[in-house]
């Protein structure tokens, strides 16, 4: 990255077994775990999946809700739901996640179209959730 402007940096998502969560998203999504050798040594509070060069999804366990209190009412945070996180993919890649997905019987919503975004209007989307039910829209715009 080479200019400043505001980017999102990365999201934390509670999930029953980090290590287990993590496969899942290189699985089936491809991204690259991060952290895990340190998060097993027991020398990283949790693991983490690059989405890209600039975002990752840190992979929480539930066990670290006691330690939320850097702002009052953060440690009711845990499990709370997010509605959902939005992955922009390439139309091939899309498609390739969507097969993976079918492929080991993880459930799909239907395709929508026009769905509005960062970006305007996506061609195709679609929802399906994790192993921890965190939810996901797959989009791609071109």
């Amino acid at each position: 990255m080479t200019d400043n402007t505001t980017r999102l940096d990365h999201v934390v998502l509670w999930v029953r077994d980090p290590l287990a969560a993590a496969g899942f998203y290189e699985k089936t999504l491809g991204f690259e775990p991060l952290r895990t050798a340190e998060f097993t040594a027991g020398e990283a509070s949790f693991p983490s999946v690059r989405v890209n060069e600039e975002t990752i999804l840190d992979l929480a366990p539930l066990d670290l809700v006691q330690g939320m209190n850097m702002l009052p009412g953060a440690a009711g945070s845990a499990g709370h739901p997010v509605n959902h996180v939005c992955l922009s993919l390439p139309a091939d890649a899309f498609d390739a996640l969507r097969a993976r997905l079918e492929q080991d019987d993880v459930p799909v919503s239907r395709l929508s179209h026009d769905s509005y975004g960062a970006r305007g209007a996506a061609r195709r989307s679609f929802y399906f959730r994790d192993p921890d039910g965190n939810v996901f829209e797959a989009r791609h715009y071109d």
